[in-house]
């Protein structure tokens, strides 16, 4: 039906009879003469109608935006005055000759040709419309071409791109599971799979050597600006490749898809650990563009006169940091009391802090409520460890260990963003060492990563001491975000039930949930390792999207709901019977 895209035509097209198909863009009338700008998925074109093609005249007269036509006519270079140099067609034109109406279009409720601001609920109910804006056609355009680039360099590298099911069985792997009843098997149900994780195992034990796959996965959790309840990631497992190995060729691909898509030489990514990173950031996804850590101070606070600060400084649970905060001096009150509202989110009971107005005055040259309750000598300490300046601010945190972690993680970037001291450009690393488990609320131990992560040590030190057992996992970090996270997995049955017993998961249990792993893992399961990056994070950041909702073509809201067909929805009382399934009434929520 067409010849060419409308993007397509430039000068070398100038003489060319071309059949564009695409949409009105607009519709101009001046004086006698109508100019349609064409859109289509590469681009748009004006195309020029006169009186002199009478009925193609009358046809333009009446269409209207997001109208699909044909258009029949021969490009020439537009007149002197009239290059639009904002077009990438703009120095050429194409002065119709037919017009055919594919199909008439009501007034949508998305006008592409203006700059406005539309609702998110708007744009997700009418996305087929919302993606015909060219930003989001870019946006999934580059998310094709990195997902090719992805797939062309495993595949350079040996890795087999092969598919596992979405209905599985349910495991525990951190998040709640998205549960399929069976009509087959009467009370029974499949759950669509968090991550592949167990069938990329076995198919290390099957001898496949190396796995990838662009993989959907699906979690029934809350969700944020970079989570949602089906997301995409870059699979991959490989065997007789220890951890240094793997994250070697996994940062030659992310490099690779930098180089070629932006343009971009990230160069050799650090490596910090998991300890290093909670003492110096507060987080262990930190953002190396912004130059401010976190100091521990606990050892200057033991003494002083400040409960805040004395309790935690002596309790080994707790701890006391300070962040300096360069050229911070000229936040307002107001300012300060929105972060003392800030860090209470993550728990804190308060923002403690100082104003160095002059550094060489000493005490009488600082602004700060607490300062009465230390004495020069510490004052005078707590400013040379920190190296402060004239014109900065130091803020505290003191409390449990997590809560000062978290808050003050968070207050780090949220400062430096308000005060723009996040430096432009990527500043990947990875993060490695981390704990093998983690406190549960209840005082229970929980996997950091999942169960099936290989600990540091041998089965009996993790059985002795399983609170400081350090993981085989490395997460990738890139400008705060984790980007994708792997670990040596688990390839011997003694030591993956000797996890599970860590995690009170009893033989029975173990052989009921996981008994099909473990005898895989018992019949010659060769040494391997994995990682899985997140493709619609990677994709988010590359194009500088708000979130993910950004570059997924039909994204769930935040309340994980599809606008566009209405779902989740109820289903009929004869689909429930047929799977055996009888609903009951939700308790009535709390006001």
């Amino acid at each position: 039906m067409r010849s060419n895209y409308c993007g397509e035509l430039d000068e070398s097209f100038a003489g060319k009879d071309v059949v564009l198909c695409g949409w009105v863009h607009r519709r101009r009338d001046h004086g006698g003469v109508i100019f349609l700008d064409v859109r289509d998925r590469e681009g748009i074109t004006q195309v020029v109608y006169d009186p002199d093609t009478v009925e193609s005249f009358a046809i333009a007269e009446g269409v209207r935006n997001e109208f699909v036509i044909q258009v029949k006519g021969r490009v020439r270079l537009r007149p002197d005055g009239t290059i639009n140099p904002d077009m990438a067609t703009g120095k050429i034109e194409v002065l119709g000759k037919e017009l055919v109406v594919l199909n008439a279009a009501e007034t949508p409720p998305i006008q592409l040709d203006e700059h406005g601001s539309v609702g998110e609920d708007i744009r997700l109910r009418y996305r087929y419309i919302d993606l015909r804006r060219p930003e989001m056609i870019e946006r999934l355009r580059f998310r094709s071409k990195v997902t090719n680039t992805v797939r062309n360099f495993l595949d350079d590298h040996g890795f087999l791109d092969i598919e596992t099911p979405l209905l599985t069985k349910a495991t525990p792997e951190g998040a709640r599971d998205y549960l399929v009843p069976s009509r087959t098997h009467p009370g029974k149900f499949f759950a669509l799979p968090q991550s592949p994780q167990l069938f990329k195992q076995i198919l290390m034990a099957a001898g496949m050597d190396r796995y990838y796959q662009i993989a959907k996965c699906f979690r029934d959790e809350d969700l944020r600006a970079d989570r949602q309840p089906e997301f995409t990631q870059i699979d991959v497992e490989t065997s007789f490749m220890d951890e240094e190995q793997i994250m070697a060729i996994m940062e030659e691909m992310i490099q690779h898809v930098f180089k070629t898509h932006l343009d971009v030489d990230l160069g050799k990514f650090p490596v910090i650990t998991h300890a290093e990173a909670i003492r110096r950031y507060g987080v262990d996804k930190p953002d190396l563009r912004i130059d401010m850590e976190l100091v521990d101070i606990a050892e200057l606070m033991q003494a002083v006169d400040f409960k805040v600060f004395s309790a935690p400084a002596n309790d080994p649970a707790s701890r006391v940091v300070a962040l300096r905060v360069p050229a911070g001096g000229s936040l307002s009150r107001k300012l300060i009391d929105g972060y003392t509202d800030f860090v209470a989110i993550y728990g804190a009971r308060g923002l403690a802090w100082i104003k160095v107005n002059d550094i060489d005055a000493g005490v009488e040259g600082l602004q700060s409520p607490i300062v009465k309750f230390m004495s020069a000598d510490v004052i005078s300490a707590l400013m040379q460890k920190l190296n402060a300046e004239s014109g900065d601010i130091i803020f505290f945190g003191a409390d449990k260990a997590k809560v000062v972690n978290e808050a003050m993680g968070a207050l780090r970037i949220k400062v430096a963003e308000d005060l723009g001291q996040v430096k432009p450009g990527w500043t990947p690393l990875w993060v490695i060492d981390f704990p093998m488990f983690e406190r549960a609320s209840d005082g229970s131990l929980t996997s950091l990563h999942h169960p099936f992560t290989a600990p540091a040590c041998d089965a009996e030190a993790l059985a002795r001491d399983p609170v400081n057992a350090l993981s085989r996992a490395y997460d990738l970090v890139l400008n705060g975000t984790e980007l994708g996270g792997g670990s040596i997995r688990i390839n011997k049955s003694a030591m993956q039930q000797a996890v599970f017993q860590v995690l009170g998961i009893g033989p029975e249990e173990a052989q009921e949930k996981f008994g099909f792993l473990l005898d895989a893992l018992s019949y010659g399961c060769p040494p391997h390792g994995g990682i899985a990056f997140g493709l619609d994070r990677l994709i988010m950041l590359m194009t500088g999207a708000s979130s993910i909702r950004e570059v997924i073509a039909f994204p769930k809201t935040q309340s994980a709901a599809c606008l566009l067909t209405d779902a989740p929805s109820v289903v009929s009382e004869a689909q429930l019977r047929e799977l055996n399934i009888r609903l009951r009434e939700p308790p009535p929520q709390s006001e």
